[in-house]
This record gives structure tokens, C-alpha cells and sequence, in this order.
């Protein structure tokens, strides 16, 4: 991942509960490492694990080193997906990126991929997109009512005060056009430690936010939001492997 937002997205869904550094020994030193800076919010940066540890991942490439890719591209690996589901036991697809809106979601060619996922029987989870706070800037395709769209949220520190926790500023709100609320649900998307190789893309560009000795990056975006979410419908299936898109849809919006 020439880029480095994929392989952190997938550091959020499914990373091992315990992070190997470069070495190959576990983490976890024994010297009191921090990461130093206030606005992290984290006691020690060996401490994260994704969503779902250890899940199984299919990784789909779609997207450039500049981060940047094509409706056809995407709608290839989207394809890709439904027609490997069965041989690979895929159950959740995270869509964490986003494209402005040009027609209605049903005219789409990317929400239409998504929504032959959808009725595959994949759970698609979708980022909201990052061009918050004005209403109607929910993006493609978080702006199609089959999927899960992720709005985030974020908080002040400590981070183990769930009482300053607010909807990030960033994160693209709706409704859309058609008149249906978006996003479905929000997670934690704010500040957000994660995977990154340090030659990776973004980390060259932002090395004030790298850990580059455990190849760890913070990041902020509703696509740090989208893995949260993919991370919990993975452990929801995981518990109850009979549960259908919908079902998990239901259950997340019903309880959040």
C-alpha cells in the first residue's frame, strides 16, 4: 500500500490484539514509551488493536498511491467481491472513501455495485465522507439507503471520558436529496492510531501525526469511521453467522 490509508482502515477493522514491531517481538516495552504528544490521546501506542482481531481480510486494490482512483476501478473490485464471495466467505465489504454526488443514488453506477453487494447478502459499510458540518454533503456512496453509512465522531482528552464526545466537524451530514436521513449510525473516527508503513505516502507528507519506528499513524476521517463499524458488523456475524445485511443494519441502528 504505496498510499497508506488502506493498510490503516484495515488496521482499525482487524488488527492483532497484540502489535509486533519491526523486530518481530511483541510490543509492549517494558520502558515506558509514550507517543508524547497531548493531542494523540493515547496512553502508549502499543496498546491498539483493531476492531476484530485477527478477522480474516480480502483486500481489494482500487485505489493509487495518490490516494486518488476511477468509478471503473472501483466498480471492477466491487465485482470482483460478489463474484468471490462464496470462495472466500466474504461477509462485510468496507468502503471507506468517498465521491461527490452527480446523480440520484439509483442512477450511480458505484451505488448500484453497491447495492448488487448488498443484495448478495454482503453487509457494505460506507464512509459519510469528510465534507461536514453543512447538511446535504453526504457523498457516494454513502448516499445509498443499502449500505451502512458511518458518520464520525470525535472527542477532547482524556479519552477515557466518554462525556465530551461530539460529532466531528469534518463529517459529512445529510439528508440527501431524496429525502432519507444519512448517516445511519456514527463511530469513532477523531484521532484515530492505526497501522501505516512510515515510506508510505501520507506519512511523508504528515510526519508530525507518524510514529515511524512502530509504523503507526493518527489519523482523522469517516473512513477511520467505516472500519469501526465494519469491525463491529464482522464481530456481530462472528456471534451469529445467520444474521443477513439487514438484520445487521437493524440491529446496529436499533442499539446505537
Amino acid at each position: 500500500d504505496r498510499n497508506g490509508h488502506g493498510t490503516h482502515i484495515a488496521s482499525i477493522l482487524a488488527a492483532s490484539d497484540k502489535l509486533k514491531g519491526k523486530d518481530g517481538d511483541e510490543d509492549g516495552d517494558e520502558d515506558g514509551d509514550e507517543d508524547g504528544d497531548e493531542e494523540n490521546g493515547s496512553d502508549s501506542l502499543d496498546r491498539f488493536a483493531g476492531m476484530a482481531p485477527n478477522a480474516s481480510l480480502v483486500m481489494v486494490r482500487a485505489f493509487g498511491e495518490d490516494g486518488g482512483g476511477t468509478y471503473a476501478d472501483v466498480i471492477r473490485g466491487i465485482n470482483w467481491i460478489v463474484a468471490n464471495k462464496a470462495r472466500h466467505n466474504i461477509r462485510v465489504l468496507n468502503c471507506s472513501f468517498s465521491a461527490p454526488v452527480s446523480s440520484f443514488y439509483w442512477e450511480d453506477p458505484i451505488n448500484q455495485a453497491i447495492m448488487k453487494a448488498w443484495k448478495a447478502g454482503i453487509v457494505v459499510v460506507v464512509s459519510a465522507g469528510n465534507a461536514g458540518p453543512d447538511p446535504m454533503t453526504i457523498g457516494v456512496p454513502g448516499n445509498v439507503p443499502y449500505g451502512i453509512t458511518g458518520g464520525a465522531v470525535t472527542r477532547s482528552y482524556p479519552p477515557s471520558c466518554p462525556s465530551d464526545d461530539r460529532l466531528a466537524s469534518f463529517s459529512s451530514v445529510g439528508p440527501r436529496y431524496a429525502g432519507f436521513g444519512k448517516p445511519d449510525v456514527v463511530a469513532p473516527g477523531g484521532h484515530i492510531v492505526g497501522i501505516m508503513e512510515s515510506k508510505a505516502r501520507i506519512p511523508t507528507l504528515f510526519p508530525q501525526f507518524s510514529s515511524p519506528e512502530k509504523n503507526l499513524f493518527v489519523m482523522s476521517g469517516t473512513s477511520q469511521a467505516a472500519a469501526t463499524v465494519s469491525g463491529i458488523a464482522a464481530l456481530m456475524i462472528q456471534a451469529n453467522p445467520g444474521l443477513s445485511p439487514d438484520d445487521v443494519k437493524c440491529g446496529l441502528m436499533s442499539t446505537a
